[in-house]
């Protein structure tokens, strides 16, 4: 039920926990479940957070499938007010207005692709203007984002966009918190983002094999407190064999590594990517650069699907989100798994709090 209330903007002073923007990202997928059961389960003693949303439509989607939440209370951006999990505090996109009946679960359509990128875009303004921290984002749908009229692949892009830059200008990071009661964690970051493995191998060079692991150092550095080792994935079998399997190592990433460690950053490589996850889990090194999704991807996911964290890198703003998809396998039938949404909140807490994260990261070659 949402209850609209009046404007009860507080003093900075009452608090000075960072506010956090969540969003739900495609509507018809677990996004909703998720963000609702990580809302009751949140840190609200370290960020105040609000859901940036169609009030109406979340509330209809969530009662559809049996979920429970508490009463949805109408907040403004400028709205300093803390977050409690009794309540749920919604900031609703302008223009925003969207028939609930036009969202049908786990169906792709453009009005689930419209309300995930016109929350986004809201919340990447309203971070940009000062008045949050930062925004954590559920999954999107990328065929329902085409459809509704975008021509960008997923949240990385659509941000840049966002942003006035281009999407090379970012870079998308998978970060596996350590377990708990342990320290540390993995972090990858990605030279090429969601485009065919023929037109990524194309597009590697060694300006952007070095960008990547300059992000990946800030992001590292800002998530660990200290400077990471880093180590950079072959792309070829066996690290190419001497130029036998291909002359990518040679060519490009050797000097890409140098120009890293000549910048003062520690950085390994290039590593047999067969190998490299291996020694990396083991801790000898803190961050992976991938060369593209699916050498990333994969070994993050295999070990901790449901704990990885995607981040953007390279934006002016902090961006954290799930590193899963929409599941519309398992919408509205209680196994949707908020452990990556609380972790992405947690990131997203501790990136706020860094000093001159967003500036490293923007300014990052």
């Amino acid at each position: 039920m949402l209850v609209a209330m009046a404007d009860h903007s507080l003093d900075q002073s009452v608090t000075q926990s960072p506010v956090v923007l969540l969003t739900c990202g495609d509507p018809a997928g677990i996004g909703p479940e998720i963000v609702a059961a990580s809302w009751a389960a949140a840190p609200h003693d370290r960020a105040r957070l609000r859901v940036v949303a169609d009030a109406r439509m979340l509330a209809t989607v969530l009662a559809r499938r049996g979920i429970a939440t508490p009463p949805f209370i109408a907040v403004r951006c400028d709205d300093r007010r803390p977050s409690t999990s009794g309540e749920l505090l919604v900031i609703e996109p302008p223009g925003s207005e969207l028939e609930p009946a036009a969202i049908r679960d786990a169906t792709i359509s453009a009005a689930g692709g419209r309300a995930a990128a016109t929350a986004v875009e809201h919340a990447a303004a309203t971070v940009r203007s000062g008045l949050a921290a930062a925004l954590v984002t559920g999954p999107l749908h990328k065929e329902a984002l085409h459809a509704a009229g975008y021509d960008v692949p997923g949240h990385t892009e659509l941000l840049a966009r966002a942003c006035g830059l281009p999407a090379e200008a970012a870079s998308m990071m998978l970060w596996l918190p350590a377990r708990a009661g342990s320290a540390g964690g993995l972090g990858v970051v990605h030279a090429t983002l969601h485009e065919s493995l023929r037109t990524a191998v194309d597009r590697l060079s060694v300006d952007r094999i070095s960008a990547a692991g300059h992000r990946l150092h800030h992001g590292l550095t800002a998530l660990l407190g200290c400077p990471p080792r880093l180590a950079v994935a072959a792309l070829n079998p066996h690290g190419g064999e001497g130029g036998l399997f291909g002359d990518e190592e040679q060519r490009l990433l050797m000097p890409a590594v140098a120009r890293l460690v000549a910048a003062g950053i520690s950085a390994t490589g290039p590593l047999p990517a067969d190998t490299l996850f291996v020694r990396a889990v083991a801790g000898e090194f803190d961050g992976v650069v991938a060369l593209y999704h699916d050498q990333g991807h994969i070994p993050i996911k295999l070990l901790g699907m449901h704990r990885a964290v995607n981040i953007t890198l390279g934006l002016p703003l902090v961006r954290t989100s799930v590193a899963h998809g929409t599941a519309f396998d398992i919408v509205g039938r209680g196994k949707a798994d908020a452990a990556g949404m609380l972790a992405a909140i947690d990131a997203a807490i501790r990136l706020a709090a860094a000093p001159g994260f967003r500036a490293a990261s923007a300014s990052a070659p």
